[in-house]
């Protein structure tokens, strides 16, 4: 029975933990003046390859809020940050996958 309770709650909290991350996201996105598509036009200027992960997140520099996008070309794969409400590269080194 403690198990069947301690699976319930590990699920729960897995739920909560993704709903508020999709809600964040959703947040973060209406304070966005660039969208998504847009950003990944300016990261794939910047730096040519593919696009392996993107995200939208609160963070130094610029006006705090960035897309940033892992763009591997080859053996190799950079860091492109994109301001999210200017349109500016903020970012663009070699990704050493340290964070």
């Amino acid at each position: 029975m403690n198990k069947l309770i301690t699976v319930i709650a590990a699920a729960s909290l897995t739920a909560l933990t993704f709903s508020a991350s999709a809600t964040s996201s959703a947040a973060l996105a209406k304070q966005a003046k660039v969208s998504m598509a847009q950003a990944r036009v300016i990261a794939q200027k910047t730096q040519q390859g593919k696009i392996v992960k993107e995200e939208l997140e609160k963070e130094s520099g610029g006006s705090g809020l960035r897309y940033s996008f892992d763009i591997s070309n080859g053996k190799v794969t950079h860091e492109v940050g994109v301001d999210a409400r200017t349109g500016k590269v903020l970012e663009n080194s070699i990704d050493h996958g340290n964070d």
